[in-house]
């Protein structure tokens, strides 16, 4: 069932750090709420107190109690906090990671009883986050195993490109043990089910990318290619995606050839996040794929050496609510038409039969 009015929940993440001033600076466009109705789970305290800090004198919230209260054409905030709760901008205390639970577990609570559409999270410290009621390493994890499903794809989108890691916050040291063709497989499935339900895109082509310099270089540089990754691209085949390579990375992003492809799957969190982050720091959003429920995020952290000085850039939370918007929408339309295969099919038709490009000026020695 369409909606006209999207309504989108938002945690306030690290009360420290920038999440409430990129939230307001978001809000004080009055053209997000004619796209839809936020509801901030939060603080009306803190949020005042980022307001004074930050000299913002023209935008407040609406304090409701419950979300069912959320009214159209005003930014609301459903407090979630305890009234003891101390900022302390810059700075990580465990204060701040309690907060930033309560206002995550409050908005969980909510998305998966339907009484919010999608999750938009501001970041969080993911050390004082940690502990015996959060035993996760962050957003990720945590709504995996609310959702209760096997596997989920941490997902990187802008307008570039759009890339997600097979293996996510693990030391790099561990990589290649956890690396198997079937979780790679696994990952592919989420990705491509993704690109084609949340982003429209009928045919996905799926660049994968190799773990050693070089793709291994037939086995000299490493064997995991060979034993790994070309079986699971190979698999995938069955599977009817159309996935390629492995590509060596730094030829890969050196050519430009991520723009010949509608996703990348790189094997571990740096190898995909440092062109990511190179190419679309400021615009970019980590969206979880495999879910149920829709989550999205800005592409940055908590920014403490930033904090309450009104000199953080909010495009990228901006942005990262756009999506949860569009995804939302996305999987209307993907629904309806799958009701009634009859129904002209509003998605991107690209097939991905276009020409690759040769993969030796990818893997070439040179680079």
């Amino acid at each position: 069932m369409s909606k006209d009015i999207i309504k989108v929940g938002i945690t306030h993440g690290d009360i420290n750090g920038i999440g409430y001033e990129v939230i307001i600076k978001t809000l004080m466009d009055n053209r997000i709420l004619e796209l839809c109705t936020p509801v901030v789970y939060g603080s009306p305290k803190v949020a005042a107190y980022h307001r004074k800090a930050l000299n913002i004198s023209n935008f407040s919230f609406n304090t409701i109690k419950a979300v069912e209260e959320a009214v159209a054409k005003k930014a609301h905030i459903i407090n979630c906090s305890d009234d003891d709760v101390r900022v302390e901008l810059g700075k990580s205390t465990s204060m701040a990671g309690e907060a930033a639970t309560e206002s995550l577990n409050c908005a969980v609570v909510d998305l998966l009883e339907k009484k919010i559409d999608v999750l938009v999270t501001a970041p969080v410290n993911k050390h004082n986050i940690h502990s015996d009621k959060f035993p996760f390493p962050g957003h990720t994890e945590y709504l995996k195993s609310k959702c209760s499903v096997d596997e989920v794809l941490m997902l990187m989108v802008s307008e570039n490109m759009k890339i997600g890691v097979v293996t996510g916050h693990i030391p790099l040291k561990d990589v290649t043990d956890s690396l198997s063709s079937e979780l790679i497989v696994s990952k592919l499935r989420i990705m491509n089910r993704s690109l084609q339900m949340d982003f429209g895109i009928r045919k996905p082509k799926i660049a994968v990318l190799s773990v050693n310099p070089h793709a291994g270089d037939l086995g000299l540089l490493g064997e995991e290619e060979e034993t790994i990754i070309v079986p699971a691209v190979k698999s995938a085949a069955g599977d009817n995606i159309l996935a390629f390579g492995p590509f060596s990375p730094d030829g890969f992003f050196g050519a430009g050839l991520f723009a010949g492809f509608d996703g990348i799957l790189a094997m571990y969190h740096d190898q995909g996040l440092i062109p990511f982050k190179a190419l679309a720091f400021d615009s970019g959003v980590n969206y979880t794929a495999g879910l149920p429920v829709i989550r999205t995020s800005p592409g940055h952290g908590t920014a403490y050496d930033l904090a309450g000085k009104g000199e953080a850039s909010e495009n990228s939370f901006r942005q990262a609510l756009y999506l949860a918007c569009d995804i939302f929408r996305n999987r209307v339309m993907y629904d309806e038409i799958n009701k009634d295969p009859l129904l002209p099919h509003s998605v991107d038709t690209r097939s991905g039969s276009e020409e690759l490009p040769p993969e030796q000026n990818v893997n070439d020695d040179s680079l």
